[in-house]
């Protein structure tokens, strides 16, 4: 065997250690709270030394934050050339999407977040992976400030229960098939209310008008 075999093998037999790793993390994160996961737990899972698992990832608060980050391709999904105009849409499509394996991740995700949301440390790797990653990207598409950051929130707060609905609850049919097209046309009038400019609100009897 050459050298450059020894090389590739254990490059690959370091990235399926590494993958262990962050599976066992995931399912123990899943089933407890943040501050209850330890890692000496994973290690035990994965049958390596805890020293190990501090190399490939630092601290525990490193490895919850990837954990919840995964492969990068959630906080892409905000990170696209869209107009205001067309966001809705877009949004919208985001819940066409029908790899069962990524609706599985998602729906962990969010498991995760609301199981440690006692945790200070851990509520704090949250919030900055909500604005880093969804907030701020948003609220650019919308044209900055501070009136921008609160539709963005609204925008979020629309996909989380959304998410808590479709798959906490299991009021969806399955993932393959995503939701109705009823579904989708409420969610696309409910996104387009959330990012429009409003009126102020000075009360009962003066809320604004619903976008047509």
């Amino acid at each position: 065997m050459s050298l450059g075999e020894i090389v590739a093998r254990r490059r690959q037999s370091a990235e399926a250690t590494r993958a262990q790793m962050l599976e066992a993390a995931r399912r123990h994160f899943l089933r407890e709270s943040y501050e209850n996961v330890g890692l000496r737990d994973i290690a035990r899972d994965v049958g390596v030394d805890v020293a190990l698992v501090s190399r490939y990832f630092g601290s525990k608060a490193d490895l919850f934050r990837e954990v919840l980050h995964g492969d990068g391709r959630k906080a892409e999904k905000f990170r696209i050339a869209v107009s205001a105009e067309d966001l809705p849409a877009y949004l919208v499509s985001l819940f066409q999407e029908t790899d069962c394996e990524d609706t599985r991740k998602h729906t962990e995700n969010l498991l995760i977040v609301l199981r440690s949301a006692s945790s200070p440390q851990a509520a704090a790797i949250v919030h900055d992976a909500i604005r880093n990653d969804v907030l701020e990207p948003i609220s650019r598409i919308l044209g900055g400030g501070e009136d921008a950051e609160m539709r963005a929130g609204m925008v979020l707060s629309i996909m989380l229960g959304s998410t808590v609905v479709r798959s906490i609850m299991s009021m969806q049919p399955a993932c393959a098939e995503g939701p109705p097209p009823e579904i989708l046309a409420k969610l696309h009038a409910l996104f387009r209310t959330a990012i429009a400019d409003t009126p102020a609100y000075h009360g009962i009897g003066e809320a604004p008008l619903p976008v047509a």
